[in-house]
């Protein structure tokens, strides 16, 4: 799956691409019913590659009305668990068959670099699909210990329509980590992609749909947050949301489901995530290219980045001469040259917000270590900046960018205090030499996912979600992925004397 192309090659495919932007709803690719478009931009060109259906509350209620009548027709969920299996994994034959062109896709459509889409997001995008298809025939119904007079049976059924609302960081990923389980489950589902970044959406839609997945069962509807993303948090016929995004729209969708029908909302928010790095770290070499792995992947636009070193005094200045030596192989440049590293950010806007962040090194007086600079509208050096405290708005708020603030510390009690001072909790990362030290801080961090002595998100074996303001109701990822796409049932058969007396009567 790492069979990258030259940048060539990559260049070809994304001049002989067919961009598609209609929706997706009942099995076809459809215009919004207004016939409203908006642009979809390169932002490392700044140049528009597809107009894109503007969606609006007709449209969502469309796509609604048809996933309702796919889920109460039983086309999808009544399918045996073999079947959907089948179906599933035939999907993700179909996505590893085309990855390349979905890598460009991705690459054009949010400024990624393409060797990241082609070995980490699409590979995992395949994985996901995969893993949650064999999932289907494996996860066990219960018999309930109720004694002899009765069998009490504790089923899963599929909560029925469900509403998946993207970000425009990881869009096909993203997708993945939500309808693998939600289509294993056997729901009817709805996507909501990201403004910015719907074209992969619609792509996976139609290989879905290829594959087998019956139409109505997997929709796409394209359009702005207020358009679309607002009836779908507000419809009655949506049994439930999946959210990844920002923790202020997340709220929001509290609110919708709270005057609504009070369908299930489950949301994976933001992040402002510790390295803590002890002066027993055994290999700084190791904790250095670890650090600028998670501060910069993806520019740092993601949720789980490193934003914040929290590093002993003693090691300090050591540890920060290894990172300077590591960032000198991340290249920024044009996101279709796999030897780039670091791509365009999402859009003009989001330049504009993280370049804020970077004026602040020289507001607050901070030291800059590392990076700084800016290139047109959308490239963001990787930028270190030292002798951060705790009250900062670089401390504090999350950037998502390519921003590692540094703070230094004396004591495992005031890295863990340093740690926690956030309102986010959704991942961690501790470097020590020292196994019940690094147990203790684990178990101490408040945080979704804690690693030790490596940056990472776990596998798909393992849930991700974050605690405080970073999530609510749920997790993605693993077995327990399936827990929120499924409704809990018991059947009580009652095969008492009496009962079985009053039958023969």
């Amino acid at each position: 799956m790492s069979d990258l192309l030259t940048a060539d090659e990559y260049r070809a495919i994304a001049q002989t691409m067919t961009l598609g932007g209609n929706a997706f709803i009942d099995g076809a690719a459809r215009p919004a019913i207004s016939a409203e478009t908006f642009p979809t931009i390169n932002p490392a060109t700044g140049v528009e590659i597809a107009r894109v259906a503007a969606c609006a509350q007709a449209d969502v209620d469309f796509a609604v009305r048809k996933a309702r009548d796919a889920f109460e027709d039983g086309r999808w969920r009544n399918l045996a668990p073999a079947e959907r299996k089948r179906v599933l994994i035939a999907f993700a034959k179909l996505i590893e068959r085309n990855r390349h062109e979905l890598a460009v896709l991705e690459s054009l459509d949010s400024g990624k670099p393409v060797a990241e889409c082609q070995t980490i997001d699409i590979h995992e995008t395949i994985n996901t699909i995969r893993w949650h298809a064999e999932l289907i025939d494996k996860i066990y119904d219960n018999a309930a210990p109720v004694g002899q007079a009765a069998v009490a049976l504790v089923v899963r059924e599929p909560i029925g329509v469900v509403a998946c609302v993207l970000p425009w960081n990881f869009p096909l990923l993203m997708m993945a980590w939500k309808i693998g389980p939600a289509l294993a489950a056997g729901c009817s589902v709805l996507v909501k992609p990201a403004e910015e970044t719907s074209l992969s959406a619609l792509r996976l839609a139609e290989l879905a749909f290829e594959a087998g997945v019956p139409a109505g069962v997997l929709n796409v509807v394209t359009g702005g947050g207020p358009e679309v993303g607002e009836p779908i948090g507000l419809h009655p016929d949506i049994d439930m949301v999946s959210f990844t995004g920002s923790t202020a729209t997340g709220k929001r969708f509290l609110r919708y489901a709270a005057d609504s029908n009070m369908k299930r909302v489950v949301l994976e928010c933001g992040g402002k995530n510790p390295a803590v790095v002890f002066d027993d770290a055994e290999d700084l070499d190791l904790v250095a290219e670890q650090i600028v792995l998670g501060a910069f992947w993806n520019m740092g636009e993601n949720c789980s980045a490193t934003s914040r070193l929290i590093v002993h005094e003693k090691v300090k200045d050591d540890l920060l001469a290894r990172i300077k030596a590591y960032m000198r192989e991340w290249r920024m440049g044009d996101p279709l040259d796999p030897s780039n590293r670091v791509g365009a950010l999402v859009s003009p806007e989001h330049f504009a917000k993280v370049k804020s962040y970077i004026d602040r090194i020289k507001a607050e007086n901070l030291s800059l270590v590392e990076g700084g600079k800016t290139e047109g509208a959308a490239f963001v050096a990787p930028t270190v900046v030292a002798g951060v405290p705790r009250e900062s708005v670089l401390f504090q708020e999350e950037v998502f960018g390519p921003l590692l603030s540094v703070t230094a510390f004396r004591s495992v009690s005031e890295a863990i205090a340093l740690a926690n001072d956030t309102t986010y909790g959704l991942a961690a990362s501790i470097y020590t030499g020292n196994l019940r030290k690094a147990l203790k801080t684990a178990r101490e961090i408040r945080a979704g996912t804690v690693t030790v002595n490596c940056f990472g998100e776990g596998d798909i074996t393992t849930p991700f979600g974050g605690f405080k303001e970073s999530g609510f109701g749920g997790r993605d990822k693993s077995i327990f992925a399936h827990d929120q796409y499924t409704e809990l049932k018991t059947i009580w058969i009652d095969s008492s004397e009496r009962c079985i007396d009053e039958t023969v009567r």
